[in-house]
């Protein structure tokens, strides 16, 4: 969790499928939630993210029978501050490549309906489009002959910003994923910590008290410690221990937490110096705007250079996006 803490969380708390299903159910509409046979729900292994976008996109397949047929929920969690305008677009490319992985699996078969969900937790909300007809001009609808040459599809975005502490309450969730939505919700928006803050202590108590709950608390906790200040996680972590003293023990001290981003920071010093020699011994050495590339990239993006290393051309195309 120390260098993708949001991708750590997210996965932790719903890519079982009981979990997920749990999500599903107070997301999609009630006729969709009806058509699914919700014993048939597992796993689909693999992700569709392009791999420039790792650091800010997690995803989550999940096969289910629909109406009879073969059919996927996709969960997208979008890691971002700000919304993105094309993510109609992104998301049609993602179900395509599952399309394209069902039928290698599966053969000439009628394809499986994908339904799409996005996870955002920017500030300020969702402020983009959620259907691709509103990237394409001139609008479609005002061509009747030319509409239905077009695709579109709409994403079902669940938007934390907009959603209360009272409504994420009474999801029909069990604490762990309530409080992952919730800390998901917060560590963009730092004020909303300690908004009903004792009332989610309680939700901390309850779990607690589930099967393996402490160790549910502590990847809230590390989560916590990866994403506050450290005043912020200090008072947390305080309010916290005096409703659930048994935290004191695992929630993590400033000098812990300096040693989880000392072992990112080591890893990351590590990989750019195994690329520069790399790109040095291959291709002569590196451009400024290279060196600085090196110098921002997380210890994700370092070996995804290091890995097109190997095959690349030229060193253009280790850094393209």
């Amino acid at each position: 969790m120390t260098t993708k803490p949001h991708d750590a969380l997210f996965r932790a708390a719903f890519e079982r499928p009981a979990d997920a299903a749990q999500l599903f159910r107070t997301l999609l509409p009630v006729d969709a939630i009806e058509a699914i046979d919700w014993d048939s729900i597992a796993p689909s292994p693999g992700s569709f993210i392009d791999d420039e976008l790792r650091d800010r996109q997690t995803d989550l397949l999940f096969s289910v029978r629909l109406a009879g047929d073969d059919a996927y929920l996709y969960l997208l969690l979008e890691h971002q501050s700000t919304s993105i305008k094309d993510m109609p677009l992104r998301m049609l490319v993602y179900i395509v490549r599952i399309w394209e992985r069902f039928r290698r699996e599966c053969g000439a078969v009628p394809l499986p309906i994908v339904i799409p969900v996005l996870v955002c937790h920017a500030p300020r909300g969702w402020r983009a489009p959620t259907k691709l007809w509103e990237l394409i001009r001139p609008d479609p609808d005002t061509i009747p002959s030319v509409s239905a040459l077009v695709p579109n599809f709409a994403i079902l975005v669940e938007d934390l910003a907009g959603v209360t502490d009272q409504a994420l309450h009474h999801r029909v969730l069990a604490e762990f994923q309530k409080l992952a939505l919730w800390a998901l919700r917060c560590a963009r928006t730092p004020e909303k910590w300690f908004e009903n803050f004792d009332h989610w202590c309680d939700t901390f108590v309850k779990l607690r008290l589930a099967p393996n709950g402490m160790e549910a608390v502590r990847l809230l906790l590390l989560f916590i410690g990866l994403v506050t200040e450290e005043e912020i996680y200090q008072t947390i972590r305080e309010r916290l221990t005096h409703h659930v003293p048994e935290t004191k023990e695992i929630a993590m001290t400033h000098a812990e937490r300096m040693e989880q981003q000392g072992l990112a920071k080591g890893l990351a010093k590590g990989l750019a110096k195994g690329l520069r020699k790399q790109l040095a011994l291959k291709f002569g050495g590196v451009s400024q705007e290279q060196e600085r590339r090196i110098d921002v990239a997380s210890p994700e993006e370092l070996e995804l250079y290091l890995e097109r290393v190997l095959t690349a051309a030229d060193i253009e195309s280790v850094f393209s996006t």
